[in-house]
């Protein structure tokens, strides 16, 4: 018997505040800016935390998997856009992955996995 698809819920609404939202995730709720505010967590932002965050967890279970010692891992992103209004299309991101306690080898493994190889 196979398992139920995970099904996520997330619901962003208008907060009264022109280019500002209230997103609620289960019981959780952030305060999410356009960009263009930048007083809160912006949009571009949390959806790279979403990016970042996942990058570590599929590595960590497939380290757990593959019975490979990671000990620390780190995933930082760095996107860029350009300023004008209306551009919403990344120049480019960078993503870079820092693994602890494993070879080099083990490293590529790992990130391979990540990548779907």
């Amino acid at each position: 018997m196979s398992q139920p698809d995970v099904a996520y819920s997330v619901r962003s609404a208008s907060s009264g505040t022109l280019k500002r939202t209230i997103t609620s995730m289960r019981n959780h709720h952030l305060i999410i800016d356009s960009p263009s505010v930048g007083e809160e967590i912006t949009s571009g932002e949390a959806f790279f935390a979403g990016v970042a965050s996942c990058g570590v967890t599929l590595i960590e279970g497939a380290a757990q998997e593959m019975q490979i010692p990671l000990k620390r891992m780190e995933v930082t992103i760095d996107a860029f856009r350009p300023t004008e209004p209306g551009q919403v299309i990344y120049s480019h991101v960078d993503m870079r992955f820092v693994l602890q306690g494993v070879s080099p080898e083990q490293g590529e493994a790992l990130l391979d996995r990540y990548k779907g190889g």
